[in-house]
């Protein structure tokens, strides 16, 4: 069994359509969260620039990403975002720092 997934997904829209994406998140938010493996799904505007996010992801396994990124709606998702967004979203993965 793999372990839990951590993500930051770095997105910036086209200068103004920081709102469009705002809605797409809030239409595609639901689908997602009710996925088989979904621990978190939020998204957050950057302080002082209306046209930048970080989408803060959570998953259970490496299984539970990868059926999510081939989930219909994120297909779908993918192709209509291309409208508003400056280019491809920058994915951090994230592993748990030692503790001293």
């Amino acid at each position: 069994m793999s372990q839990p997934i951590k993500l930051i997904v770095l997105v910036a829209t086209l200068p103004g359509r920081g709102a469009e994406q705002i809605a797409s998140f809030e239409a595609l938010a639901p689908l997602v969260r009710a996925e088989d493996g979904c621990l978190q799904y939020d998204l957050h505007r950057v302080a002082d620039d209306p046209d930048r996010f970080a989408l803060i992801e959570r998953w259970a396994s490496a299984e539970a990403l990868a059926a999510h990124d081939a989930a219909p709606h994120m297909v779908a998702a993918g192709a209509a975002n291309k409208a508003f967004r400056a280019g491809p979203a920058e994915v951090i993965r994230l592993v748990d720092a030692p503790v001293a």
